[in-house]
């Protein structure tokens, strides 16, 4: 999993990209041990921000030249964009300084934990000698008890180690770091700002590479489980598949589009998991999301006498407030480890792809869903410009991003009207599509485009941002310049959380406007690494779209689009009333029960 890097990146490393000129790393420490595990797993690129307790490991990881080490602007920007790095690479890692730097990093972390992202989140902690003592330390609330950020990480990481000593540092740090490889989810390793340069036997050698164990299925349980699974499916006149966002952490994605081609069934996405079925698959048929679904998605699929959902979440917005209308006795529910039948039995230790890969040997081809679909469902040019108004200049963007993409770009989507714009654009075959619907931290997006881009060298970045959420996270678009990254960052400026105002409107959710490409521009402080403009009609978007993937292609490029505050996707003014009457029900009532 070694990468090599281009030249360009002169900003985003302390070290040069020659690596002749390199410092000579120190060898057998902790911090060149760290390194090298870093560049093994493919965590090329580490997301920084720098204290008097990380420095010396920073420059342990500097002094390695085949890692980068980026300079961000704030501890939770770093994180998301460990989170973007690893939603490209498959593993991310950030280092900030102890407590002020944890914590501020923390919401960034969870958000990787609620997506199933292994993100290795490295702090500096205090000096070795400091534990066991009374002292009272800087970067702490004024208590000897040195372990409240530890004690903050542990609901949303799946290990945790503290290394306060040499001895145990080597056996602390691999174990943190396989764990957060096979778990899927990131870890907490915050190691004594003394302790990085310092040599220890244990660090003699070249680290013997990491050879995790397999997960398997359960022969017998697999066996089982396919077996009841194609009688089921079977006996059923339209049956379809609906893929989650858990086919990623299942590594399942190639399993169900497999599948998919054996049966011919029609194939839907959750909408959280877009990006992840194959929209170019010939029976594929849209996003089922309720009552905000893409046309005739809903019906066909809440219409089945069979469903097999593979890694499915079912929350109160990916169910539109509890609204979906599946029933429980139709459905085959697929997790990444373990198979639930329509309220029948249940069998663990089977890996969803194994399950997908077998049960496509096993079940007779049957269209009729993807027929009925088919004959309902308009052109494809219809379909795209259903509702549209071309008054509506969210529309009118949407469209043209959609004629942007290609196997060689990938959408990030901001929380937001975003959603479901997004959700309407139809991805060519190799365009990657990442956002956040579980945790939906506003700004996450910002991070996450930084990192992606660092990670997809040879893919485009098209960020769709709102200006609420911009506001939160911008100050790492210095970073993406100093990166001399090509983004093209679509700033949807409508003065408002457009997204709480469909859910419950107030003067809360206006917004100040700013001039964003003034302020953008001043970020760049004239050193041509960034283009912007500002657009209010289709034709300085069309100019604007020409300008970004022509001229300026190679730079980061910024694009403002001011539309009016009311100018809502119909999706949204659909959802946000029903997440609205789902939040607000009365305690006396009792809760829902989902599929």
């Amino acid at each position: 999993m070694m990468h090599l890097f281009s030249e360009e990146m002169d900003k985003c490393s302390g070290a040069d990209s020659d690596p002749s000129t390199q410092p000579t790393s120190s060898e057998g420490t902790l911090g060149r041990h760290l390194a090298l595990r870093l560049v093994e797993i493919g965590a090329t690129d580490v997301f920084s921000v720098s204290g008097d307790f990380n420095v010396k490991l920073l420059d342990q990881l500097i002094a390695e030249p085949r890692l980068r080490v980026i300079g961000c602007c704030n501890e939770l920007n770093a994180a998301y964009a460990a989170d973007g790095f690893a939603r490209s690479q498959g593993v991310g890692v950030c280092v900030v300084t102890f407590t002020v730097g944890g914590l501020s990093m923390i919401n960034a972390v969870a958000g990787a934990y609620s997506e199933d992202l292994p993100v290795i989140c490295i702090v500096g902690g205090p000096n070795s000698n400091d534990y066991g003592t009374h002292r009272i330390l800087h970067h702490t609330i004024g208590s000897p008890d040195f372990s409240q950020e530890m004690r903050c990480f542990q609901p949303v990481t799946c290990y945790q180690a503290v290394v306060n000593d040499l001895d145990h540092a080597h056996e602390q740090i691999d174990t943190a770091i396989s764990t957060a490889l096979k778990e899927s989810k990131p870890v907490y390793i915050s190691v004594s700002c003394n302790l990085p340069a310092i040599s220890h036997p244990a660090f003699s050698r070249e680290p013997v590479p990491f050879s995790p164990s397999p997960r398997l299925s359960n022969p017998a349980g697999l066996e089982a489980a396919v077996q009841l699974a194609a009688e089921f499916l079977n006996k059923a006149k339209k049956p379809v598949l609906v893929g989650g966002p858990k086919l990623r952490v299942a590594k399942a994605c190639g399993a169900l589009e497999q599948l998919a081609n054996a049966c011919g069934y029609a194939l839907a996405t959750l909408p959280s998991a877009k990006g992840l079925v194959p929209e170019h698959h010939p029976h594929f048929i849209g996003t089922y999301w309720g009552a905000v679904s893409t046309p005739f998605c809903e019906e066909i699929v809440e219409s089945a006498d069979a469903y097999l959902f593979a890694g499915p979440v079912f929350n109160d917005y990916s169910s539109v407030g509890y609204t979906l209308r599946l029933k429980r006795e139709k459905a085959i529910i697929v997790q990444p480890d373990r198979v639930v039948f329509a309220n029948g039995p249940a069998f663990g230790c089977v890996l969803m792809k194994d399950f997908l890969s077998a049960l496509a040997e096993k079940l007779n081809r049957n269209t009729t869903a993807y027929e009925n679909y088919h004959k309902k469902s308009v052109t494809e040019s219809d379909l795209h410009n259903c509702g549209s108004n071309k008054a509506s200049m969210v529309n009118v963007t949407f469209q043209h991003i959609q004629k942007m993409l290609s196997d060689d770009t990938v959408v990030i989507v901001e929380t937001g009207d975003s959603w479901f714009n997004c959700q309407k654009l139809k991805l060519p075959e190799g365009c990657g599509y990442e956002f956040q619907m579980q945790y939906g931290s506003v700004g996450w997006s910002v991070g996450a485009t930084l990192g992606y881009a660092q990670a997809a060298n040879n893919k485009r970045v098209i960020a769709c941002i709102g200006d609420g959420s911009f506001q939160v996270a911008l100050q790492d678009v210095s970073t993406m310049m100093g990166c001399r990254q090509r983004s093209i960052i679509f700033l949807i400026n409508n003065g408002a959380y457009t997204i709480a105002s469909g859910i419950q409107d107030g003067p809360y959710n206006d917004i100040k406007n700013w001039n964003y490409t003034g302020l953008v521009d001043a970020i760049d402080d004239g050193e041509g690494r960034c283009w912007t403009t500002k657009v209010r009609c289709e034709e300085e978007l069309i100019e604007a779209i020409a300008m970004a993937t022509g001229e300026k292609k190679d730079c980061l490029c910024f694009i403002e689009v001011r539309i009016q505050k009311n100018d809502k996707s119909k999706e949204l003014l659909v959802w946000g009333p029903r997440v609205s009457a789902a939040n607000n029900r009365p305690p006396a009532e009792p809760s829902e029960n989902l599929i």
